[in-house]
């Protein structure tokens, strides 16, 4: 079992967002069974908490349910349990890999470094933004699961 973590401030609009897309993209491709994803937030004040409702309804409108997720804190324990920590931004990448130490640091990466076009581009934070500033997050987001999976599979059927 393959298992992914992304990671965002609150774990209530980027990393929900991209665990959802993910995982209906994984089990589209029958890969369930091979690859879990979830998602944790650095700031532990919303654990317990549904994704924004503004990141539910634009992930709805484009057929991804993302009402299931709850919001959690990140927990050192979660350098073992994934194989791979995506941070939605530079600065969750850095903050992880401090706390990751040199044992885990190489299992930290920028969520965006997997598409070809958006290689080193955080994903701006529409938090208490405007519906565009989660309509393009949501894309950005949306793409960059694309070519995670996409990359994947093809490893998959290489491996």
């Amino acid at each position: 079992m393959y298992t992914i973590l992304f990671v965002c401030t609150g774990n209530i609009c980027r990393s929900p967002t991209a665990e959802g897309i993910a995982r209906a993209m994984i089990e589209q491709r029958g890969l369930s069974d091979q690859i879990k994803v979830d998602s944790a937030g650095l700031y532990d004040g919303h654990a317990g908490e549904a994704p924004d409702v503004r990141s539910r309804a634009i992930a709805k409108s484009n057929g991804y349910d993302l009402s299931d997720l709850r919001a959690r804190a990140f927990t050192d324990a979660d350098f073992d349990a994934f194989d791979l920590i995506l941070g939605m931004d530079r600065g969750h990448v850095h903050d992880l890999r401090i706390r990751a130490g040199t044992a885990h640091r190489d299992r930290v990466r920028l969520f965006l470094d997997y598409t070809p076009d958006l290689k080193g581009v955080p994903v701006p934070d529409p938090y208490g933004r405007d519906a565009e500033d989660y309509r393009r997050a949501f894309e950005m987001i949306e793409t960059g699961c694309k070519a995670l999976v996409e990359g994947l599979v093809a490893a998959k059927l290489a491996g």
